[in-house]
């Protein structure tokens, strides 16, 4: 089961804030596909939220982009930035990447970003997100969506 980033952020409006503010601090994130053997490659990204929608653009023809249409799966690690602090914890989406080839909505998402052309446009189904944080400076605090659950939150000392 996935869904897409307003169906989510329509159940669980505080934990897709968080996460959205955390992909926002920084401009690069770190992308997780599958290559051709299986194995994992992680490369540099750029993602966007618009129109109720979690965008990945790609280079054309990039390892990337060709990997998820080979293989739609991913996960996506927000930067935690300089340091160890990592204000609004650690967050990580995962799900299935869908190639987008209609030309109004790739028009559509170059009015609001402005991205080298050609490009590859893929909207995003999510089958989880997760949240990991230190609380009070005592527990760690993990919170995991999944579509159609509410959000499960674990706490360890």
């Amino acid at each position: 089961m996935s869904t897409n980033w307003a169906a989510f952020a329509a159940a669980e409006p505080e934990l897709a804030t968080t996460v959205e503010q955390r992909f926002g601090a920084f401009t690069h994130h770190v992308l997780a596909t599958l290559r051709k053997d299986g194995s994992p490659r992680t490369t540099g990204l750029e993602v966007r939220f618009l129109h109720g929608e979690l965008w990945l653009g790609m280079m054309p023809n990039s390892l990337k982009a060709l990997d998820l249409r080979r293989d739609p799966r991913f996960a996506l690690q927000a930067n935690p930035g300089p340091g160890t602090t990592m204000g609004g914890g650690d967050v990580r989406i995962s799900g299935r990447a869908i190639e987008v080839e209609d030309p109004r909505t790739k028009r559509a998402y170059t009015e609001e970003v402005e991205p080298p052309e050609p490009f590859h446009l893929f909207r995003t189904e999510l089958t989880e997100v997760v949240r990991t944080c230190v609380e009070d400076d005592t527990y760690l605090v993990v919170q995991v969506w999944k579509p159609g659950e509410p959000v499960r939150t674990l706490k360890r000392t």
